[in-house]
């Protein structure tokens, strides 16, 4: 009832892809500032976010991108754009938003989505429930996106830790760091997509 080369392969790929300890100094310089109960509800959120959106596309990804006339390289392209937009927030310093939703919108958007559940994760999840055979299959491939989304909130829950160490001075660096680490991922992202849709014309 339980391929283990199927859990691996597919935990490893998104591993490599959410990347939980390249999200950490991002997730710090986004919730720096909040309240440490507040920040580890946003950890909550943003994994809860990012299950809820793989979790949809894993079962009805393909039928989505379908109906709605969206390619792979256009999902890459968006989802790049989004992210070079709040680097360049994060490198200026411009980070905040309206008091009343400035919680709820960093654990959304980017935590949750387009960071976590990114285009690269979304696609692995769709080809992975696609090619995986039979009822083990299936069951190895979801247990690889909850295991994963588990890493993911661990990671950020104790990452808080880093903050009473650093203090203010250390989150200002790590805001810069993560701003220009994020812009590199979104411009990247973008080349990808650019690529594959020259590659596919």
């Amino acid at each position: 009832m339980f391929d283990v080369a199927v859990f691996g392969s597919l935990f490893l790929t998104l591993f490599v892809i959410m990347d939980p300890p390249g999200i950490t100094p991002i997730f710090l310089a986004l919730t720096s500032g909040r309240a440490t109960k507040v920040q580890r509800r946003m950890a909550w959120q943003a994994v809860a976010v990012a299950f809820g959106v793989i979790t949809v596309f894993g079962i009805l990804g393909q039928q989505i991108l379908a109906y709605l006339h969206v390619s792979v390289p256009a999902l890459m392209i968006a989802g790049g754009l989004l992210l070079l937009l709040i680097a360049l927030d994060l490198l200026t310093g411009k980070t905040d938003e309206p008091k009343q939703t400035k919680d709820v919108n960093v654990a959304l958007v980017p935590l949750g989505m387009p960071l976590l559940a990114g285009p690269g994760a979304i696609v692995s999840v769709i080809l992975a429930v696609q090619h995986a055979e039979g009822v083990s299959g299936q069951v190895s491939v979801w247990a690889a996106i909850v295991a994963m989304h588990v890493v993911l909130w661990l990671t950020m829950r104790y990452s808080l830790l880093i903050i009473r160490v650093i203090k203010d001075g250390g989150v200002v660096l790590v805001t810069r760091l993560a701003g220009m680490m994020l812009s590199a991922i979104a411009v990247q992202q973008i080349i990808n997509g650019v690529t594959q849709v020259i590659q596919g014309a």
